[in-house]
C-alpha cells in the first residue's frame, strides 16, 4: 500500500471517529435537555400532588380502610368487618330512601337551572341599553354563599313571617309549611338550591353565547332563518360543549348538596330531604357510625363516578366541537 492510500485511509478513519464522538455528544446533549425538562415537569406537578395526596388520596385510602372495620365513638378502629358495612347499607331502608332522595333531588335542579339559565343568558345575550344591570342581577347569586344564600330562604319559607305566604294570604290562598311539610321540604330546597346555582350556569352561558360569531347569525338572517330555527340549528350546537360542561358539574354538585340541607330541614321532616351527604354526616358524625359512614361515602364515589362516566360515554356524542 502507498503513502497516499495509507493517508487516505488514516483520514477515513479520524473523520469516522469525529462522526461517531459528535454523535455520542448529540444524544447525550438530547438526553441530558430531556432530563432537565422531566426534572422542571415534576418539580411544577410536585405542589400540586402533594396537596393531591394529603386531601384527597390519603382521605381516599382511609375510608376504603375504615369501610371494612368497625369503629368505637372516638373512631378507633374496634373490629375487621370484611364487606358487612356494605351488607348493612344495602339492606338498610334508610340508606336506599337517601338514595331516591337524591334523585329527585338531582331530576328536579339540574335540568331545570341549566334550562333556566340558558333562558336567561339567551334574553340578555341581546345588546340592549342597561343589559348590564340585568346581567349582574342574574349573576348575583354565585357571589352568595350557602349559608347566606340558606338564611336568607329560610326567612322566606317561614311559616308566618316569610314573603312567600303573605303572597298566598293576599291572593286568599291557605298558607303552606314549605320546610316542614314532606310534600314541600324537598321542592322547597330544590328551588332555594337552583337559585343559588343559578349564577354560575348563567356567567358560563353567557360566555359561551357571546363567544358564536356573529357572521353566522349574519348568514342566518340573509337566508330567512327564524330566530327559534337559528337557537335550535345554530346556537345550541355551536354552544354544546358548554352545555355539556355545565350538565357534568351540575350532577356532580347535586350530588354533594349538603349545606343548604342541614341549615334548612336537617334532612326533615320524615327524611323527606335526607340526601346521602346528609345521610353520610349523620351516621359518621353525629352517630359516630365511622364504618358505615366511609361505606356510604364509597358508594357515593363510585355512583357519581358512573354517572361521569355515561355521560361522557352516551351524551358527548351530541356535542359539536368545532
Amino acid at each position: 500500500m502507498s503513502m497516499l492510500e495509507n493517508n487516505a485511509l488514516a483520514r477515513r478513519t479520524l473523520k469516522k471517529k469525529n462522526f461517531a464522538l459528535s454523535k455520542g455528544l448529540r444524544l447525550q446533549s438530547l438526553r441530558s435537555v430531556r432530563f432537565k425538562e422531566q426534572a422542571l415537569a415534576y418539580g411544577l406537578l410536585a405542589p400540586s400532588l402533594l396537596l393531591f395526596s394529603v386531601f384527597l388520596f390519603y382521605p381516599l385510602l382511609k375510608s376504603v380502610y375504615l369501610s371494612l372495620h368497625l369503629t368505637d365513638p372516638r373512631g378507633r378502629i374496634a373490629a375487621f368487618a370484611g364487606l358487612d358495612n356494605f351488607k348493612e347499607l344495602f339492606t338498610s331502608d334508610a340508606f336506599v330512601k337517601s338514595l331516591q332522595v337524591t334523585l329527585s333531588f338531582t331530576l328536579l335542579t339540574v335540568p331545570t337551572c341549566i334550562i333556566l339559565a340558558l333562558l336567561l343568558a339567551s334574553l340578555s345575550h341581546n345588546k340592549l341599553r342597561g343589559i348590564r344591570w340585568f346581567r349582574f342581577i342574574f349573576s348575583l347569586p354565585v357571589a352568595i354563599s350557602v349559608g347566606t344564600g340558606s338564611v336568607i330562604w329560610m326567612m322566606l319559607y317561614h311559616p308566618t313571617l316569610g314573603t312567600l305566604n303573605y303572597f298566598l294570604r293576599s291572593l286568599g290562598l291557605g298558607t303552606i309549611n314549605w320546610l316542614t311539610d314532606p310534600a314541600w321540604a324537598l321542592l322547597s330546597v330544590a328551588v332555594m338550591t337552583v337559585w343559588m346555582n343559578l349564577g354560575f350556569n348563567y356567567i358560563v352561558l353567557l360566555s359561551a353565547l357571546q363567544g358564536v360569531p356573529e357572521e353566522i347569525y349574519d348568514s342566518a338572517k340573509i337566508d330567512g332563518s327564524r330566530p327559534l330555527r337559528t337557537f335550535a340549528r345554530i346556537t345550541l350546537p355551536l354552544i354544546s360543549p358548554t352545555l355539556f360542561f355545565v350538565g357534568i358539574v351540575s350532577v356532580i354538585g347535586a350530588f354533594q348538596s349538603f349545606g343548604q340541607i342541614h341549615i334548612l330541614t336537617k334532612g326533615g321532616p320524615m327524611n323527606s330531604t335526607d340526601v346521602i351527604v346528609f345521610n353520610i354526616y349523620q351516621d359518621a358524625f353525629v352517630n359516630f357510625r365511622f364504618g358505615i359512614g366511609s361505606a356510604q361515602a364509597l358508594v357515593l364515589f363510585a355512583i357519581i363516578l358512573i354517572l361521569t362516566v355515561v355521560q361522557f360515554r352516551f351524551l358527548e356524542r351530541k356535542v359539536h366541537y368545532q
